[in-house]
């Protein structure tokens, strides 16, 4: 442990020297200031956090957000040392406690297992600062460059924790006390091991009249056919392989808990029903806090349209990467689609209203969809063609036609010129006397839909309109890609 704490250190300083790197694009005062005070990198902590928020978060310069990343690895450092040098004595006493503990004494649970509870808070608490300043420099800054250093620090703290935790288990069985404590290894049974049934209970179930067309796992030729067709297609039994389906399924929370490092992993929340609802709101909290609050609620919980969190559109898997492991990139991300222009035009609809297509993607950009039912993404299009993976639960799914636009009703520039014309003004499933008083030529509009089911996959073509609704808990995949 010592020596990755020290070659991470060593390289944070190594990047000062390194033109290449963005860090040197700060201020030289700055960059002094991360060289003197490595094992104290505070008042560059807060620096970096100030420039953060004095640009647009697209606008950040790439000097501040790697000078918010390397100050919080270093704080996490220091942290780390801070208290790991108690360890080594912590397991001399150890030794010291293995022929006393009985007849030391005369008190085998007294004192020493009032101590022992104690730094096992102790630890907690310090284990969690190191993992929330590592998760926020990978949600506020992005960490590019330096998710690899996060993650073997991680890895290796959890090492730590895992081993400490049987070392405190094992004293406690040598004191003779008996007890069940689950928070440090993330869960292994009992009520951890499946979502409750009030959270998979299928919610609102619509029935699908304009159902979209399906294909049994299609060769990599019929699905380029597809594409050339540019309408949307349900692709069945081609996620089988996925370990996240089978040996290490995301269906148990137990296994979520133990990949996000006992729930301590921090993550992105959107609360409410849809981000165009007034009461929609974000907050960033532990994973354990979400499961508790959101994924494993009573049956109560689950009724209450305003108990609603849902961890939406986040690179989940950049920031966790053993989650990564449990899923594949489809091969068919693999293809090349016509650009969204020749693709509207080819299926024959109008291009007046289609806008310029994003860059090239070098590689598919992944995000992670996880929440309860009734978790809901407004009627909107995506920039780049879509293929949506369902791991657990079930997801309503409506789809509309660059052509139907005129009818959905698209928002315009909102205030603080955020552009939202990707999004409809339209509440898709608001009782039908609503929709026509307010959006008269919304119900002309055509439309396919589908119920996607563990499993599936859905194939979205770039620039078609789509409205998504959970109808359980659910934790889907989307693969978008040019």
């Amino acid at each position: 442990m010592q020596h990755l704490l020290d070659s991470t250190e060593a390289a944070l300083l190594s990047a000062l020297s390194d033109a290449s790197d963005p860090i040197t694009g700060c201020p030289a005062s700055a960059l002094a200031l991360l060289l003197q005070r490595a094992r104290n990198p505070d008042p560059l902590l807060a620096l970096a956090h100030s420039r953060l928020h004095a640009f647009p978060f697209d606008a950040v310069p790439a000097c501040w957000r790697r000078l918010y990343t390397d100050a919080s690895i270093a704080r996490a450092v220091a942290v780390m040392r801070e208290n790991l040098l108690s360890i080594d004595d912590e397991e001399d006493d150890d030794h010291d406690e293995e022929g006393g503990d009985e007849g030391g004494n005369g008190n085998g649970n007294g004192n020493g297992e009032a101590a022992g509870e104690e730094e096992e808070v102790e630890e907690r608490a310090w284990v969690d600062t190191v993992v929330k300043i590592l998760d926020m420099a990978s949600i506020m800054a992005g960490a590019e460059g330096r998710q690899g250093t996060i993650e073997r620090v991680l890895a290796a703290l959890q090492e730590h924790v895992d081993r400490d935790g049987e070392r405190r288990r094992a004293r406690k069985r040598r004191r003779k006390r008996r007890r069940v404590d689950e928070r440090d290894s993330g869960g292994g049974g009992g009520a951890w091991d499946s979502f409750p049934a009030a959270a998979k209970g299928v919610a609102k179930m619509p029935v699908v009249r304009h159902p979209v067309p399906s294909s049994v796992a299609p060769s990599m030729q019929a699905f380029e056919t597809q594409l050339a067709a540019g309408r949307p297609l349900l692709i069945t039994e081609a996620l089988a392989h996925w370990p996240a389906m089978q040996e290490r399924p995301w269906a148990s929370p137990a296994y979520l808990l133990r990949r996000t490092f006992g729930g301590r992993r921090l993550i992105p929340v959107e609360t409410g029903r849809s981000y165009t609802d007034a009461d929609w709101g974000q907050s960033i909290i532990t994973f354990k806090e979400f499961m508790e609050k959101y994924m494993m609620m009573s049956a109560d919980a689950a009724t209450d349209a305003s108990n609603l969190g849902y961890l939406a559109q986040h690179d989940l898997f950049a920031q966790i990467p053993s989650l990564r492991n449990d899923i594949a990139v489809p091969d068919y991300c693999y293809t090349e689609p016509p650009p969204l222009k020749a693709a509207v035009k080819d299926a024959g609809f109008s291009t007046a209203d289609v806008a310029a297509p994003p860059p090239q993607l070098d590689e598919p950009l992944l995000n992670a969809w996880f929440g309860p039912a009734g978790t809901i993404s407004p009627l909107h299009t995506d920039p780049y063609h879509n293929i949506l993976c369902q791991v657990v639960g079930k997801k309503y799914v409506r789809l509309y036609s660059p052509e139907q636009t005129d009818k959905l009703y698209p928002k315009g520039v909102e205030g603080g010129g955020v552009d939202m014309s990707n999004t409809s003004e339209v509440d898709a499933e608001a009782p039908a006397d609503e929709l026509d008083a307010e959006f008269p030529l919304f119900r002309q509009a055509e439309y396919v839909e589908t119920i996607l089911g563990e499993g599936e996959c859905l194939y979205i073509p770039v620039g078609w309109w789509h409205y998504v609704r959970s109808l359980s808990v659910s934790f889907s995949v989307s693969f978008w890609w040019n």
